[in-house]
């Protein structure tokens, strides 16, 4: 009988190709007649806060358009989602809508989704999406993804992972890894990414997957060991990461995050928010802004923006599966 880990690299690979998105067009003359509200469902200082503030400095200066991002952060980002799906359909009230809030909270056990993402949400843009590190804790005995395989089978189980929680990207990611090379690893999650960072910094944890941006000055500061990147590229802002992606296609992972509005936005509507966050994407101040912090431009429109949702929810939903794993 085959075993559901051996299926599982065959699997995420057809659920998880990315399509590339091609160029949007404002397709609409519609543009909004007072500020636009950027509810944001993740604490201050954070990727997806950051992320909106520059998308709504791109608003003001590309298209004269004035943004007020509004942080409300808390349940996975569903509270921000809530108050979106209860504002006016006008296009004036839209929501941060990222991979973990619309992929993976709706296929994992244990965490409560408050509304129904499909029927009370509509996909206005995909707007950014970041590769992730693979690091290890700075006295590692391996330097690649074929060092850590083979050290976990010399530790016969007992290597270890560490991640923001029960159910987190950073979760989903080392799970994914483990599973794809076979290294059976222990699962250590931490409340959020940052303390799990130090204890693999510490050496208490020997690896962990974590947004790019986040741990490139440690590893360029020798606190962390760098040993790949989710992408099939280097990234710009870690180029000294090898591609884990190239060689491992399943490995490619984009942690991505969008914009949602509520159920009922017309179609010309969602269209002209579209083109607007299309040519503030394509603007050369906020591609700069972004690489620098990591993220690249990721201009998805309602229907490319619906497709990535779909694809990704059956991505994770294997990985969920395959591993057992719950949220906090």
């Amino acid at each position: 009988m085959t075993d559901a880990h051996d299926l599982l690299p065959r699997r995420v690979m057809l659920a998880s190709g990315l399509a590339v998105a091609a160029p949007l067009r404002a397709r609409s003359a519609w543009t909004p007649s007072q500020p636009v509200r950027l509810l944001i469902g993740f604490p201050p200082g954070g990727a997806v806060d950051i992320l909106i503030r520059i998308v709504g400095e791109g608003m003001q200066r590309v298209r004269g358009i004035t943004a007020v991002p509004e942080v409300r952060s808390g349940a996975y980002g569903f509270i921000a989602a809530q108050a979106a799906a209860r504002a006016a359909p006008d296009g004036h009230t839209l929501a941060s809508a990222i991979m973990g809030t619309m992929s993976v909270a709706p296929v994992m056990p244990g965490v409560p989704v408050p509304l129904d993402l499909d029927r009370e949400l509509t996909p206005v843009s995909n707007l950014a999406g970041t590769p992730m590190a693979l690091v290890a804790r700075p006295d590692a005995p391996f330097s690649d993804i074929e060092g850590l395989a083979s050290y976990a089978r010399q530790r016969n189980g007992t290597a270890t992972y560490a991640s923001g929680g029960n159910g987190s990207i950073n979760h989903l990611a080392g799970a994914l890894i483990a599973s794809v090379t076979g290294a059976r690893m222990v699962h250590v999650p931490y409340r959020g990414g940052a303390p799990a960072v130090l204890d693999v910094s510490a050496g208490r944890v020997d690896i962990m997957v974590a947004n790019v941006a986040e741990v490139a000055g440690q590893i360029r500061g020798g606190q962390l060991k760098g040993i790949g990147i989710t992408a099939a590229q280097r990234s710009e802002v870690a180029p000294e990461l090898a591609p884990l992606a190239a060689r491992i296609p399943q490995l490619e992972i984009t942690n991505w995050f969008g914009l949602a509005g509520p159920a009922g936005l017309p179609s010309e509507i969602r269209d002209g928010l579209a083109g607007i966050f299309d040519a503030v994407l394509r603007d050369e101040q906020t591609v700069l802004t972004l690489r620098q912090r990591g993220l690249e431009p990721l201009p998805e429109a309602g229907p490319a923006f619906e497709a990535r949702i779909r694809r990704d929810r059956e991505r994770w939903r294997l990985v969920i599966e395959a591993n057992a794993i719950r949220g906090d």
